[in-house]
């Protein structure tokens, strides 16, 4: 079953219900699994919960079937989503457009004049999809 992570803002923006609404599709598309992830940083906590993300999910798309919830606590947001989506062994990650240019600036300490995409795919052997503002994908 293919497995589509997901990583959003909470509360969630209208960027992240974007992003969200795409990974959704693609779920339900492949007929897998998602997994929504939110990344509560320890020096800036709000002590977000499954719970209170999963509502605010719900509010906004319903009751998804096959969808988990994770809140990961880390010192960087960009560190703690690849950590997870190496753990999870993930098929597919849709990613907010901002959040890959955030990506972007970390892997440029390293290498110079990376593809984030490019990168992505080859360490983590998945699909990476960006998703803008207004909901159109680059993948």
């Amino acid at each position: 079953m293919t497995l589509v992570v997901v990583p959003v803002r909470y509360p969630l923006t209208a960027h992240s219900k974007a992003t969200l609404r795409e990974a959704i599709r693609i779920s339900d598309d492949r007929g897998g699994e998602l997994s929504v992830l939110h990344v509560d940083l320890y020096q800036d906590s709000n002590h977000v919960s499954r719970t209170e993300l999963k509502r605010a999910v719900e509010r906004e798309f319903g009751d998804l079937q096959q969808a988990r919830y994770v809140v990961r606590r880390g010192f960087l947001v960009e560190e703690t989503i690849l950590e997870e989506i190496a753990a999870e062994n993930a098929d597919i990650v849709v990613i907010g457009s901002g959040q890959a240019s955030q990506w972007k600036r970390m892997v440029r300490k390293l290498l110079s004049d990376p593809d984030i995409g490019s990168y992505l795919r080859e360490k983590l052997d998945c699909t990476v999809i960006t998703v803008d503002a207004d909901g159109h994908t680059d993948e």
